[in-house]
């Protein structure tokens, strides 16, 4: 009897194990006579064509600017543009960058959250409710002397 594989298909299971990417667009802004575009020039005929075959939900701009620095602005979905019309919006200025630099910013803008970026209160790194009840550790806290210390009180 000959082994058969089992055929199965995947079903969906409404959006569940689905990530939605929050960026949904990338504007490129450059100059073509600037020396600081110099960079930007350069990954927009190398790479950002791998670029954006490798994003395709993605949708991307390319704009000259003249006689201004190039940027990158990035649009992200957000719950606040949900309730109005207003997309979160980053900007990351890319003068005298090299190609590879403008891709590892690309690639920075599309992989954020699009929201604000927010200090953690107390320089703590986890938050919580409750305080524990035995307080917070410290090195400090405890015995101060040393097993070997103690080790050679009791022979004395």
């Amino acid at each position: 009897m000959p082994v058969r594989a089992i055929r199965t298909t995947s079903t969906g299971r409404n959006g569940v194990g689905a990530f939605i990417l929050q960026c949904k667009r990338l504007d490129f802004h450059y100059c073509d006579w600037a020396g600081s575009s110099k960079g930007m020039n350069a990954f927009l005929r190398n790479l950002l064509p791998r670029f954006a075959r490798s994003n395709p939900s993605i949708e991307i701009h390319v704009s000259p600017r003249p006689s201004t620095h190039p940027i990158i602005r990035a649009h992200y979905i957000s719950p606040s543009s949900i309730s109005t019309n207003h997309p979160r919006i980053k900007a990351i200025c890319v003068r005298n960058l090299e190609k590879e630099q403008v891709l590892q910013k690309a690639e920075l803008l599309r992989d954020a959250s699009g929201e604000k970026l927010r200090r953690v209160k107390g320089g703590r790194v986890v938050a919580s409710q409750n305080e524990g009840v035995r307080g917070i550790w410290s090195p400090m806290h405890g015995e101060t002397k040393s097993p070997l210390d103690k080790m050679f009180e009791k022979r004395r």
